[in-house]
Order: structure tokens, then sequence, then C-alpha cells
């Protein structure tokens, strides 16, 4: 258990944030921590993006009969903290990316309305989200169905900031993405990374892929640490290609 900021409930508090769920990076204690029914959002003020969004993708939850025809963008009024609205991303060139995508969500309805919150958004080139970065998030589909279960963190990198801001609440454009992914398979654990530049041309998938160990160095983030140590160190310091079938 640690003490960090949760946002819940329409107000701002410290309460104990239960760490045992793996597909949490380790908290600090000045995260500001969205719960939502189907993911956890880690939302950063000065970007007015989160730092991280996390969920677990079950086999089953990728069917269902929700759809996103008719849902929309907009700042989670439960959240008493600054957040983007629509204006910002109108006209700017840049899409409301999701980081836990709304077709994950299948499952529930609410569960899909609540991918549609600022709180889970970043400025997004529109020819990555429509294009490799949707291929991943499919990919991420086809694992939970093969393996049953896959735990997903999701984020942006700012980097160098290259790309600026948009809007009047100055939402940052992140430089690049990223995405880790672990999962158990016949009693061993796997792992794999990706990070793709916030531009219409990357490498090809392969290209993306990293180790959740070399991923972490990149972003500072202790990935999947409610994992026992000898666990997580030996499922994060390498990946396989030809497990995860690419």
């Amino acid at each position: 258990m640690i003490t960090a900021g949760l946002i819940n409930a329409g107000c701002a508090f410290t309460q104990d944030i239960d760490t045992g769920k793996i597909e949490l990076p380790a908290l600090e204690s000045t995260d500001y921590i969205v719960e939502y029914e189907g993911y956890t959002s880690s939302y950063n003020v000065l970007t007015q993006t989160p730092e991280w969004v996390a969920y677990e993708l079950t086999k089953e939850e990728t069917y269902g009969e929700a759809v996103r025809e008719g849902k929309f963008f907009s700042p989670d009024e439960r959240v008493l903290l600054p957040q983007p609205d629509d204006y910002d991303y109108r006209g700017s060139g840049w899409t409301r990316g999701h980081l836990a995508p709304a077709a994950d969500f299948r499952w529930s309805d609410d569960a899909m309305w609540e991918t549609f919150h600022f709180t889970n958004c970043c400025p997004q080139d529109e020819d990555l989200n429509n294009g490799m970065w949707n291929t991943l998030e499919k990919k991420c589909r086809t694992w939970a169905r093969k393996f049953g279960k896959v735990y997903i963190v999701t984020g942006p990198i700012t980097g160098e900031n290259r790309y600026g801001t948009i809007g009047d609440s100055h939402v940052v454009i992140p430089d690049a993405f990223f995405k880790a992914i672990m999962t158990e398979h016949n009693g061993n654990w796997h792992s794999i990374a990706f990070i793709m530049q916030n531009r219409s041309y990357n490498k090809n998938m392969q290209g993306c892929a990293m180790s959740v160990d070399q991923l972490e160095e990149a972003t500072g983030f202790d990935f999947f640490s409610a994992l026992d140590d000898g666990t997580e160190s030996e499922a994060e310091k390498e990946y396989h290609l030809n497990f995860w079938k690419l």
C-alpha cells in the first residue's frame, strides 16, 4: 500500500491505494490517481495529459456489445483539477488519442464512456492514431484472447517537447508514446514494450519493440512492480518476438 493523491467522487484527498494490481506502475506520493471502472489513470496537471493509464484486459473483455458511436470526449467533472476541453483540440491538427482504447471496453457501455475523458487522452498524430498505434492496440486484444489475460500500461513521452502545446489549456503534445505489456503463459511471465514516435512515420512493429527494462530506462517508471522482484526482473529483462508472433 502507498499513500498517493487519489481523485474520486468529486474531491481530491489522500488515501491508501492498493498497489497489488499487476498492471500498476510503482506509485509516487505526488501522483494524482483517477480510478475508473475499467482502468486507472495517473493524471499530470502540468501537461494536461495522463502520465500513464493501466488496466487488465481479459479474453472475455475483448468481446461485447458496447459501441463508440455517439460518444465524445469531455472533461471528467468528478476530477477537480484543470483539464482540457474539446476546444483545445479543435483545429489543432492533432487527434484526441485514447490511451486506454475504447475498443478494449466493449464489455461495458459505462466503462467505454469513461475512456472518453480527457484524463485518458493526448494529442496524437492522426496517421499514427489510425495506423501503427491502432495495429498495436489490436495486437493487445489478440494477445488477451490467446493468453487469457494481459496487463497493459500506456502513456506519453514528452521528450524534448518538439511539437509544443495546443489550446488555451496549453496541452502538451508528446514526442512519442509507449506501451508495456505483461502476461503469464504456462507458468512463465513474458513482457514486451514499444515506443512509437508521435508522427506519421515509424519503424515497423519489430523496430519499435524493446524490453520493459529498456522502456523503464527511457521513461523512469517502474512497471509491473506488484510482481515479486525475481519474477519482475526475469520477465522484464528481455523480449521474444517469436512468443508475441511479431
